[in-house]
């Protein structure tokens, strides 16, 4: 029998101290943050626990005791073509996958593989940050494409990219897809219009597609190579189970590279560079999350818990604290916070929430230009957590007042 939803339990609060973890652990906070005490809703990872069949393959690997050299077995690929077929109608060849240890990894190896040093790679701001030291650390330059902001609702300005593409050195973009932090999952008519411009002007489309599996009621996720074929044979798509079953520590992602030429460039870069094969415990929890209906199950209660907690953060706002708008999100789970009408600079709304309000959250101007006065929230962990912070936050408001 399947377990049901209601088995699923996002309301427990882990204790997640000295298990080294990124996010709660002190040392972390007391070096990046300033204050080993804040309350920590920054970075992309949730405070629930995977599902029971990717702990039980975990458990089932380990205790088999053997570690040596492994291969990717064929249920594997199996597993992630059935999800991506099931899901989006995606028919993904399994000679189009290549694994990395995560989607920044990947990134590296695309800019490395794609572009030489002094090209420029496009991005669209405010975004994910680790993008803007993926492409300089190639040796490369960055080109913004900047987002247009207009009543509270980001677009894609196709006008400034029309401009940006003809720059000779411009040789790739970058297209986070749903976009992080701004929380769009891009149409097909707006990924017809980029892909199309792209094409024309021989511009390479690096997708990142990590939080696909995590939208919002009303919206629908468009994989940017199943538009066309004329697309797929001009792009490189990044997924993985990371985001979507809290697996980041695992460090697997798969490359979608249906161009054959592209991708024997990027498996030969990835060769030079070592960045290739796969942890064997990361295989099987892949293998586990993309094949058992109860983790199916769990990622469509975990949907609705999140819709639950972005409702419960944007009445508690709109009710305690209306000087902060929510961006309303269609995809991920990273909520985008305008809080310029506080009146603070960049460095004073950091101050604020770090030494005031006590949290730990994603500045918006790390995002690069057009993030400033912005805050990103993580709103997957416990109701009771999200509803101590938003506390802290209108205490912190109230005793700014007085």
């Amino acid at each position: 029998m399947t377990e049901k939803n209601t088995t699923f339990n996002f309301d427990q609060v882990i204790d997640r101290a000295n298990s080294t973890s990124a996010k709660w652990d002190k040392k972390v906070l007391e070096k990046g943050f300033g204050d080993p005490d804040l309350l920590p809703l920054w970075v992309a990872d949730m405070d629930f626990k995977a599902p029971k069949p990717i702990i039980e393959r975990l458990v089932k690997t380990a205790e088999y005791g053997i570690f040596g050299y492994s291969i990717i077995p064929p249920s594997f690929y199996e597993a992630v073509l059935s999800w991506f077929k099931r899901r989006y109608g995606w028919e993904i060849d399994k000679k189009w996958l290549s694994q990395t240890p995560g989607v920044i990894p990947a990134l590296d190896v695309a800019v490395n593989a794609f572009c030489n040093p002094g090209d420029k790679v496009i991005v669209q701001n405010p975004i994910y940050y680790p993008f803007y030291r993926v492409i300089e650390n190639n040796g490369c330059r960055i080109l913004l494409n900047p987002l247009k902001f207009s009543n509270s609702h980001y677009t894609m300005d196709f006008e400034d990219l029309e401009k940006k593409v003809k720059d000779p050195r411009a040789k790739m973009i970058i297209l986070c897809n749903p976009h992080n932090p701004i929380g769009r999952v891009w149409t097909k008519e707006e990924l017809k219009q980029l892909g199309n411009i792209c094409i024309t002007n021989e511009i390479l489309v690096v997708s990142d597609e990590i939080h696909c599996d995590l939208i919002f009621p009303g919206y629908k996720h468009t994989n940017f190579a199943i538009v066309n074929d004329e697309f797929a044979q001009n792009s490189i798509t990044c997924t993985s189970t990371s985001k979507t079953f809290n697996l980041a520590g695992l460090k697997i992602s798969n490359i979608v590279i249906p161009n054959q030429k592209i991708r024997q460039t990027f498996v030969n870069t990835q060769a030079n560079l070592g960045v290739g094969g796969a942890n064997l415990f990361a295989v099987a929890a892949m293998e586990a999350a993309y094949s058992h209906e109860i983790c199916e199950n769990w990622l469509e209660a975990l949907l609705q818990y999140l819709k639950g907690n972005l409702d419960f953060l944007k009445t508690f706002i709109k009710e305690n604290i209306p000087q902060i708008k929510v961006i309303e999100p269609e995809g991920t789970y990273l909520i985008w916070l305008d809080c310029r009408e506080l009146g603070l600079d960049h460095k004073e709304l950091e101050k604020f929430m770090r030494g005031k309000a006590k949290l730990a959250l994603d500045e918006g101007y790390i995002f690069g230009q057009g993030g400033e006065g912005f805050e990103r929230i993580n709103i997957a962990c416990p109701k009771s957590i999200l509803e101590d912070a938003l506390n802290r936050i209108k205490e912190a408001m109230s005793n700014m007042k007085n």
